[in-house]
């Protein structure tokens, strides 16, 4: 994977850094266009590859995490609270979203917060291929091999998705 674009955030700088292969896909997007629809019309992936970045803090201790879901798929608070150890998590507010991660609402990535919180990923994840995430910014999706971004965030993978 080539690196193609010279948008730089924090999350590609650490990729850089780590030697973490991966390139970006820029997408058109405003307050009206930021939907999981919207993206997946302009990334060269399919809908069940392309994640979304939640944060969610847990009832018990307040503590924060971060779970990643395929864009198109509703997290299940309850099976994440289960798999991370948690009585009951609920997402933070949006206003909250900047001074926790140290990004915005559209593009937040698992890579480059301003710490590192317990990552988890969807169970749908273990196949070994290329997903996107949010590079980090409105606009970039960074697309990286699934185990490799694994490993990188230290995530465990569980079954998080809402039954249909």
């Amino acid at each position: 994977m080539s690196k193609k674009k010279k948008v730089k955030t924090n999350a590609l700088r650490l990729l850089d850094r780590d030697h973490i292969p991966y390139r970006v896909e820029e997408y058109e997007y405003d307050d009206e266009h930021l939907s999981g629809e919207h993206i997946i019309a302009q990334v060269s992936l399919d809908a069940p590859d392309i994640y979304k970045t939640l944060v969610l803090q847990a009832d018990d201790d307040h503590s924060y995490l971060v779970c990643c879901v395929p864009v198109l798929e509703e997290i299940d608070l309850k099976k994440l609270a289960h798999l991370s150890g948690h009585k009951k998590v609920e997402m933070i507010h949006m206003k909250d979203l900047l001074n926790v991660t140290g990004y915005i609402r559209g593009g937040c990535s698992p890579v480059g917060m301003k710490k590192q919180f317990p990552t988890y990923f969807d169970a749908s994840i273990h196949e070994d291929r290329e997903i996107a995430l949010s590079a980090g910014k409105r606009g970039y999706q960074m697309i990286v091999d699934s185990k490799t971004i694994i490993d990188y965030v230290h995530a465990t993978v569980g079954d998080v998705l809402k039954d249909h």
